[in-house]
C-alpha cells in the first residue's frame, strides 16, 4: 500500500525541519520502534521528524499525503497499546519539542500548551497559579498530546471527568495538511457536530494536534485520603457503590490487594503504612476547609466500616499521603519489574460488576496456571488487570495468554463493558474493540477515517482494521 521512502523525500523532510531534526534508518534509536509495552511488538522507522511547529508539521503531513507515504505520530512513547508502533515503516512524526506551555489565562480558566508538554509540567505550572488541571493518569510523564489521543482517565476521574471534559479547542493538522481550528477558550459550544470531541481519542488516525486550550479549575485548599482495609477484595469492591451514594462525591477510590502492594515496596524499597490486610481502597476527598472535609471522610469512614472494612486509617499527613500516593503510582512499574513479561487488560465495567470481573480473573489464572495482578479506579469501574507470564516457557505462555485474554474481553461484554477504559486500542487492542462494538459502529467508524484521512497515510494499522 505504501511505497518506501527514498533519498528525494529525506532531502524534502531535511529542507523542512533541518538536518538536526531528522534520522533516518539506522539513525534513528531504538526507542521509537515501540512504546511501554514491548509485547506489541516493534517497527522499524524509515525516518524520524522532530516537528518545532504546526507549519513543519502542515508541509510534512501535505506531502505524505502526495507521496503516499505512512505517518506515525508519537508523544513520550508511553502508551500500553501499540499506538506509536510504526507497522509499516515510514515516519515517525515526534512531537516532543513543541512543548511550551503558551499561556495560563485565569480570567477564562485556561491553559494553551503545545502536544509535547508534560503532564506533570503542566499540573505543577496550574499549581502555581492556585489552578488545577485536573485529569491525573498515573504516568506523569505522559505528553497532554498523548493524553488527549488516548482520552487518558486517571485516579480522580470519578470526580472530575476524564480529559475530553477539559478539552475546550485545539489546532489539528489534517491528513492533506490542511490547518484546522476547533473549539477555543468558551465555555459552551452547540455549533454543529462536535469534531473536537470525535478527535480527542482518535489515537492520531484523524489528525495531529499541535496544539490545545484545556480547562482549568480553582485548585481545592486540602485532600485527605483514607485507607480502608478489607478481609477480602471482593467486600471492598462491593463497599463501592455505597460510598458512591453519599452526599460527597469523592476525588478518587482505588482499589488494590497485598501483593500489589508488596511488589511496590519491593520496587520503591519503601514501605507502605497497614500493609497487613488483604485488600484496601483509597477513598480521598477534597475541599475547600477541613471542617467540610472532615464530614466527608467521617460519612465515608462509617460507610465503609458498615459494609465489611475492617478498620479506617486516615491519611491526613504529609508524610503518609506521599507514602500512599507514591506507592500506588509505582503499580505498573512494580508489577512489569516483578516477572519476565506481561500483558494488561483495560476493560472498563458498571461499578456494581467489578467484583465479578475480578472473581472471573481468579478463576483465569487457576485455569491457565497464569499470575494475574489487578488494580484499578474502583469509582469509575476502570480496572488494570495484569497477566505476568514469569517463567512460564514460550509456547505455553502464548497460548495461555491468548485465552485468557480472550476470556477477559469476552467476560467484559457479557457484563456490558467496554475493552479500554483509558489506555486506547492502538493495534494491540483491534481484533477485541471489533468485536466490542458490532459491525454497524465498526462501519461508521471507517467512513469517518476515509473522510479525514482518504489516503489512509494517519497512523495505520491502529484503532481500526485496515
Amino acid at each position: 500500500m505504501f511505497r518506501k521512502l527514498e533519498e528525494k523525500d529525506l532531502a524534502v523532510l531535511r529542507e523542512i525541519v533541518g538536518a538536526e531534526r531528522l534520522f533516518s534508518h539506522d539513525a534513528i534509536h531504538p526507542d521509537y520502534t515501540h512504546d511501554e509495552m514491548i509485547l506489541y511488538g516493534k517497527g522499524q522507522p524509515e525516518a524520524l521528524v522532530q516537528i518545532k511547529s504546526t507549519e513543519e508539521a502542515s508541509r510534512i503531513l501535505a506531502y505524505a499525503n502526495q507521496e503516499g507515504l505512512p505517518i506515525t505520530p508519537r508523544g513520550a512513547g508511553t502508551g500500553l497499546c501499540g499506538g506509536c508502533v510504526p507497522l509499516v515503516g515510514g515516519i515517525v512524526l515526534s512531537t516532543a519539542l513543541m512543548n511550551r506551555i503558551l499561556e495560563i489565562d485565569r480570567d477564562t480558566m485556561t491553559a494553551v500548551v503545545e502536544p509535547g508538554v508534560l503532564l506533570m509540567e503542566l499540573q505543577a505550572a496550574a499549581s502555581e497559579q492556585g489552578l488545577l488541571y485536573a485529569p491525573d493518569p498515573g504516568e506523569k510523564s505522559a505528553t497532554i498530546g498523548g493524553n488527549v489521543m488516548t482520552n487518558a482517565g486517571g485516579m480522580r476521574a470519578v470526580r472530575y471527568g476524564v480529559t475530553r471534559d477539559y478539552v475546550r479547542g485545539m489546532q489539528v493538522v489534517l491528513a492533506d495538511g490542511e490547518i484546522l481550528e476547533l473549539g477555543g477558550k468558551i465555555a459552551k459550544n452547540s455549533s454543529g457536530y462536535s469534531l473536537k470531541d470525535l478527535l480527542v481519542g482518535s489515537e492520531g488516525t484523524l489528525g495531529i494536534v499541535t496544539r490545545l486550550t484545556l480547562k482549568l479549575l480553582p485548585s481545592p485548599k486540602k485532600m485527605i485520603s483514607l485507607l480502608i482495609p478489607f478481609n477480602r477484595l471482593d467486600d471492598a469492591l462491593k463497599a463501592v457503590p455505597k460510598i458512591m451514594q453519599l452526599p460527597f462525591v469523592a476525588t478518587t477510590i482505588e482499589f488494590m490487594e497485598k501483593e500489589v502492594l508488596d511488589d511496590a515496596q519491593e520496587y520503591l524499597g519503601k514501605d507502605f503504612p497497614n500493609r497487613d490486610y488483604p485488600a484496601y481502597l483509597i477513598v480521598s476527598y477534597s475541599g475547600s476547609s477541613t471542617q467540610e472535609i472532615e464530614t466527608m471522610l467521617d460519612q465515608a469512614a462509617n460507610c465503609a466500616m458498615e459494609n465489611g472494612a475492617l478498620d479506617v486509617f486516615l491519611s491526613d499527613t504529609e508524610e503518609r499521603q506521599e507514602s500512599i500516593w507514591n506507592a500506588r503510582g509505582a503499580f505498573l512499574e512494580a508489577i512489569k519489574n516483578s516477572t519476565t513479561e506481561m500483558d494488561e487488560c483495560d476493560v472498563v465495567l458498571n461499578i456494581d460488576c467489578v467484583a465479578e470481573f475480578i472473581a472471573f480473573t481468579r478463576v483465569c489464572a487457576e485455569r491457565y496456571q497464569l499470575r494475574i495482578r489487578s488494580f484499578g479506579h474502583a469509582g469509575d469501574g476502570n480496572l488494570h488487570v495484569y497477566v505476568c507470564r514469569d517463567q512460564m516457557e514460550e509456547s505455553a505462555w502464548q497460548t495461555a495468554l491468548k485465552a485468557c485474554m480472550d476470556g477477559f474481553y469476552r467476560k467484559a461484554r457479557e457484563l456490558g463493558g467496554q475493552v479500554s477504559g483509558e489506555h486506547g486500542i492502538g493495534h494491540a487492542k483491534r481484533e477485541y474493540l471489533k468485536q466490542s462494538i458490532g459491525s454497524v459502529q465498526l462501519a461508521l467508524m471507517k467512513k469517518i477515517k476515509a473522510a479525514f484521512d482518504p489516503n489512509g497515510i494517519l497512523n495505520p494499522g491502529k484503532v481500526l482494521d485496515d
